[in-house]
């Protein structure tokens, strides 16, 4: 029997079953995370709240328990089943998910988002160290890309979904349903998106094997993650910091894009969500596959810092790009940016997980993966959202003014996320070698 036909066989047909089974898990998970994005207006005026409490709706809410939990699921799916864990969680995040549409006020859904964040932050830590243990390292990347796929697909799932209950709410009035009585349009999305993933959750149970774990030790000993920490700050602060203010400036772009569309362009709501979640699925699953076939490529030529490289060209082209999205003069022209950051400015999607798989031993690397979404969720999903809408609100104090701070932001990080990845590449070339060397 070959590597690629047992169970926990390396690169074979049934690991890239694995990585759809998985894909289809995170491609809920952002339909039920970015669902919102569509959904500012009908909840603003049913909630009566403000664009700053929206986005702690989309971000922090969410962000806070997802980004600080993920340590110690990461702690659990290093020692226990990932299998097991991402059961747990799909369930969990799907049920609070259809939650969010019963809530009766803002504390209520700040509370169910909060809910769904503790779910979804059993998934990527389990997945990424599960597919670390499927793939070689020279086909990591482009494995993680596609399992990466989920977030442009399941976003732009979510926004077209959205752009439609928006068309519902501008056209009909609330919706009766069996058991639930009459249910405004936004509501019954939660319930109609969240149930789904139950179904999934059964796939992961009945189909997925829990691969045999690789490394050179099979236990892990008290104080080996701390100690892996200092042996290569440089590395992990180079990749952590440069990667934060990617997701910095791409969830808070997520969130606003179809309100800045809207408010600059008096473009309609659903048409908006109709463009940009066209342009996100189609346009950043490319992306996503071209990221991980660059890595891959410039890795298996020997440059061991490949994935950094493709992290910096990432923050590099998103500078002219979104920043240029959002002083366009026009409406077609700022579509045509629009759908080129959806491409170019998704390449770091699988590059940045398989980075850490390269460097981190096996018995670890859910703690990594955890410990970097922390980081870069806190500062990324925490931050994003409600740093364009604070500036929109009280810098100029005018919604239409949601374009420049998308600009401002944009060209204050992404300089500084290309700077930080520079600094750190060498250091990160050391990482990858010594991991290989410890391999061998």
């Amino acid at each position: 029997m070959s590597s690629g036909d047992r169970p926990g066989g390396r690169s074979g047909a049934y690991a890239w079953y694995v990585v759809a089974v998985l894909l289809l898990a995170y491609t809920l998970s952002f339909i039920d995370r970015m669902i919102l994005s569509l959904l500012v207006g009908p909840i603003r005026a049913d909630l009566g709240i403000s664009d700053t409490q929206m986005s702690l709706l989309m971000g922090f809410a969410f962000a806070i328990f997802y980004s600080v939990l993920g340590i110690p699921l990461g702690w659990l799916a290093d020692r226990g089943s990932r299998r097991g864990l991402m059961v747990a969680g799909v369930a969990a995040w799907s049920v609070m998910t259809a939650v969010c549409g019963l809530a009766k006020g803002y504390v209520g859904l700040f509370l169910a988002r909060i809910g769904v964040g503790v779910g979804e932050a059993t998934l990527s830590p389990a997945a990424y160290s599960l597919l670390g243990d499927y793939f070689p390292r020279e086909k990591l990347g482009r494995a993680m890309a596609v399992y990466s796929i989920g977030v442009p697909l399941g976003s732009g799932i979510a926004l077209v979904a959205g752009a439609l209950v928006v068309r519902a709410v501008t056209e009909g009035g609330p919706v009766v349903v069996p058991l639930l009585g009459a249910m405004e349009p936004w509501r019954l999305a939660f319930v109609v998106i969240g149930l789904p993933g139950l179904l999934v959750a059964a796939l992961i149970a009945l189909t997925v094997r829990e691969p045999p774990r690789t490394g050179v030790k099979a236990g892990v000993e008290k104080g080996e993650f701390t100690a892996f920490l200092k042996a290569h700050p440089a590395a992990i602060a180079a990749h952590f910091g440069g990667m934060s203010m990617i997701t910095l400036v791409m969830y808070g772009a997520m969130a606003w894009i179809p309100q800045f569309l809207h408010r600059t362009y008096a473009m309609p709501v659903p048409e908006a969500g109709l463009w940009f979640g066209g342009a996100t699925a189609l346009c950043g699953a490319a992306g996503l596959l071209v990221g991980g076939w660059m890595a891959d490529r410039m890795y298996d030529r020997g440059r061991k810092d490949a994935h950094l490289r493709v992290i910096r060209l990432n923050a590099l082209l998103l500078l002219p790009l979104l920043g240029g999205m959002a002083l366009a003069p026009t409406a077609g022209i700022a579509l045509t940016l629009m759908t080129l950051t959806m491409l170019m400015g998704t390449i770091h999607g699988g590059v940045a997980g398989a980075a850490l798989q390269l460097i981190t031993p096996n018995r670890l690397r859910a703690r990594m993966v955890a410990l970097y979404f922390l980081v870069a969720n806190l500062i990324g999903l925490g931050c994003g959202p409600t740093a364009m809408a604070l500036i929109t609100d009280r810098v100029f104090g005018d919604d239409s003014a949601l374009r420049y701070a998308i600009a401002l932001v944009t060209v204050v990080a992404m300089p500084i996320s290309a700077a930080i990845v520079t600094w750190g590449m060498k250091p990160f070339a050391h990482a990858v070698e010594a991991a290989e060397d410890a391999a061998t």
